[in-house]
């Protein structure tokens, strides 16, 4: 059940239930104007920890895409791959499955819409198929304060993949654990929220972790993660 354009609520239920409020689009632009050099980088990653249905996200990726359109238009593979990281770079949870389902077929219809635009008779499949399981793993169903998926406690833990350009058209990509990108963070108390919402907010896939120390004296964070991938092309992400 998607919420009509412009409306900023499902049902008067979810209100009371969730505290399901959608953001309106004109604070979404006027946060988003707030970092906009970011929004318009291509692999500047995105995290949205309550993301309903993808309002912050789907203009973030218009931004992205947009550049990505002014800059590869010449080139049907870069836009291609560049497109591809575009979208790998947002990612989202939210409690509500049917937010998850809308946040993901959003994301994926904005992509085909500048896709088509731009390419209508030279489109791939592969590209496509790509894209849809890039979404299906970035847009997840969970709890962000108690870090686990689903709608219940006791779920099996929130895993995200990164997706890390490598050599022209590979694309490398490693899973980690939500709650080791949050090191500090304590499942469901305000240590976790101040992490997620607050002005501590990180760098997804870590900037500071373990007893490391740089150059300047301060400390680094290299997660580990739970899976490691071999290098896939981009046009195979869909069925690698």
């Amino acid at each position: 059940m998607q919420a009509p354009k412009g409306a900023q609520i499902k049902s008067k239920i979810r209100v009371a239930e969730r505290g399901e409020v959608l953001t309106g689009e004109r604070e979404v632009n006027a946060m988003l104007d707030l970092v906009k050099p970011e929004t318009e980088r291509i692999d500047s990653r995105f995290l949205e920890p309550a993301c309903g249905t993808g309002n912050f996200l789907v203009e973030i990726l218009r931004r992205k895409l947009s550049v990505v359109d002014g800059r590869y238009k010449r080139s049907r593979q870069e836009w291609e791959r560049n497109a591809v990281v575009a979208v790998s770079s947002v990612y989202g949870i939210d409690i509500q499955l049917d937010n998850v389902e809308d946040c993901r077929e959003r994301l994926y219809a904005l992509f085909l819409e500048f896709y088509e635009r731009r390419w209508r008779q030279n489109m791939r499949h592969e590209c496509r198929e790509s894209v849809r399981a890039i979404l299906g793993l970035n847009i997840i169903w969970g709890d962000a304060l108690s870090l686990t998926q689903g709608d219940q406690p006791g779920g099996p833990p929130i895993v995200f993949a990164e997706w890390s350009p490598v050599n022209g058209s590979m694309i490398k990509r490693r899973d980690f654990e939500f709650r080791a990108l949050l090191p500090e963070a304590e499942p469901g108390l305000g240590r976790a929220q101040e992490r997620l919402f607050g002005e501590e907010q990180e760098s997804l896939f870590g900037t500071r972790q373990q007893s490391l120390v740089s150059d300047t004296g301060q400390g680094v964070f290299i997660p580990e993660p739970v899976r490691d991938y071999p290098l896939v092309h981009f046009l195979e992400i869909g069925h690698a």
